[in-house]
Parts: C-alpha cells; sequence; structure tokens
C-alpha cells in the first residue's frame, strides 16, 4: 500500500481527460498532474524530443511529488517515450496506446478501424502495430488532425464554426467506413460531441483513457501500490504554459476548483 500519488503527464489539457477517469474510478489515489504547454504540439516535434521532453517531466515528477507510477497521457509522448521511460525510470510507467488498441479491436464488427491523431501519432504506426499484434485481420485507417489540439487548447471547441471544420477534416475518414474510430490524442474526447456528430451514430468513438484507467487499477494492485486511506485525496496541477487558461479548462472538464502552478521550462530543462 502507498499514499503516494500517481503522476500523469500531457503535452497541455488533454491528458485531463485520462486524469478525470482516474478520479472517478480510483477516488483514494492522490494524483500529480502535468501539463507541458509552452513545448506543444508534440505532434510536430521529433521522437528524441519527445524522449527528452518526458524524462524531464517524469523526473520532475519523481523529486517533487514523489508518484509511485506514471501514467503517460498522451499518445504521441506514449508513441516515442514510452519504452524510452520504461528503460530509464524504476517506477511502473503505462501509456495508452496499448489499451486503445485492445478496445478498439474488441469493439469493431467490420474489422475496419479509424485512428485520428496528432501527425506525430500517425506517423510512428504505434497504433497499427499494437493492433496488428492482437489481432492482423484488423485494417486500420490513420488520419492526422493536427488542428484539433490547438482548438482545445484555445478553448475554440465551443466556436459554431468548428464544427465545419471537424467535418472538413474527418472527410477522409469518414469515406473509409470504418465502424470503429479511436480518439487517438487525449485532447480529442473534450470534442467527442462534435466528433461523434461528424462521422456519425454508426461509428463507435473509442476514448484510450477508459481502458488506460483500468490498467493502471490492475498494476496498482499488482505491484501492492493502492492507497487504502479514503480520505483527504490531494490533486496537484502544473502547466509550463498559461496558468489561467489550464485552470479555466481544467476546472470546467473536472469539475473542480483547480489551482494550477506554473512551472518554467528552464526549471525541467535542469532536470
Amino acid at each position: 500500500m502507498s499514499k503516494k500519488a500517481i503522476g500523469f503527464m500531457d503535452s497541455g489539457v488533454g491528458g485531463l481527460t485520462v486524469a478525470k477517469l482516474a478520479m472517478k474510478e480510483l477516488q483514494n489515489e492522490n494524483i500529480a498532474y502535468l501539463g507541458d504547454e509552452a513545448r506543444l504540439p508534440y505532434g510536430e516535434k521529433s521522437k528524441e524530443e519527445i524522449q527528452q521532453y518526458s524524462l524531464q517531466i517524469a523526473n520532475f515528477l519523481i523529486k517533487t511529488e514523489d508518484i509511485k507510477m506514471l501514467v503517460i497521457a498522451c499518445n504521441t509522448a506514449t508513441s516515442y517515450a514510452l519504452e524510452y521511460l520504461q528503460e530509464h525510470l524504476s517506477i511502473p510507467v503505462i501509456g495508452v496506446v496499448n489499451p486503445g488498441s485492445i478496445a478498439a479491436v474488441n469493439s469493431t464488427k467490420t474489422n475496419r478501424v479509424g485512428l485520428i491523431a496528432t501527425n506525430g501519432t500517425v506517423k510512428s504506426g504505434a497504433y497499427e502495430k499494437e493492433i496488428n499484434k492482437i489481432n492482423n485481420n484488423v485494417e486500420v485507417f490513420s488520419q492526422g488532425c493536427p488542428r484539433f489540439v490547438p482548438m482545445v487548447e484555445n478553448q475554440e471547441y465551443k466556436d459554431s464554426k468548428t464544427q465545419g471544420v471537424i467535418d472538413n477534416d474527418l472527410s477522409t475518414i469518414n469515406a473509409d467506413s470504418v465502424d470503429t474510430l479511436i480518439l487517438g490524442c487525449t485532447h480529442f474526447p473534450i470534442m467527442r460531441e462534435l466528433i461523434q456528430k461528424s462521422v456519425g451514430d454508426s461509428v463507435k468513438l473509442i476514448d484510450p483513457g477508459y481502458e488506460t484507467v483500468k490498467q493502471t487499477k490492475k498494476i496498482l494492485q499488482q505491484h501492492h501500490l493502492e492507497n487504502d486511506e479514503e480520505e483527504n485525496t490531494t490533486y496537484s496541477f502544473y502547466t509550463t504554459g498559461d496558468v489561467n487558461n489550464f485552470n479555466q479548462v481544467a476546472n470546467e472538464w473536472l469539475n473542480y476548483d483547480v489551482h494550477a502552478k506554473h512551472l518554467p521550462i528552464k526549471k525541467l530543462e535542469e532536470l
């Protein structure tokens, strides 16, 4: 048993979609979250940069919050840095790609699965590899949607013009006749209703966050790291970007009074 926090990292506010599920399903667990908004979008960065950033964030959370486990709540960072962090850290580390792949394979009836993600996640081929390990009969149709992350970060997903942008960007994936669509970026569930409207109700949307939280629970149990204290749960939030913007999105999404601390990039680069 351990009262230490679970660490969550993302390029911005997107990973809050995973943290929100963890807050609901793992109610005894303390959480420490870091959004690296100053350096987003990760989807346009190199593998080496993402590995460097991810290790800096992990080291900060270990040093500052003494986390017992790290959840990479970012598809691009999972694609490029999961194995790297597992090799460099002594705590359990999981990402969102494997859980999302399992959920998609279990969902599809036609073996035609769509993936929308950052360009980095698409280029990595991480989902295709994972899905083909599980069932090589499943065909994956991938589409990069680089405009979606800034829309969420800038809170433009509420704008009436947003639906037109989403419809335009998903026109290719809609032509592929998929029956299952992976929301392969943790920012995308925040726009879930608009995406569902674009692809139609016949397409099942997969949020890898659900399966990731299930895996988190299993790993905590396997390593005897669950927190059995039922009181005084704490949630800590850090951002390398604008604190007010982060708090506004986080408060609305989590329905929780978030007071994030600003973390200068310089401090991360020293780790």
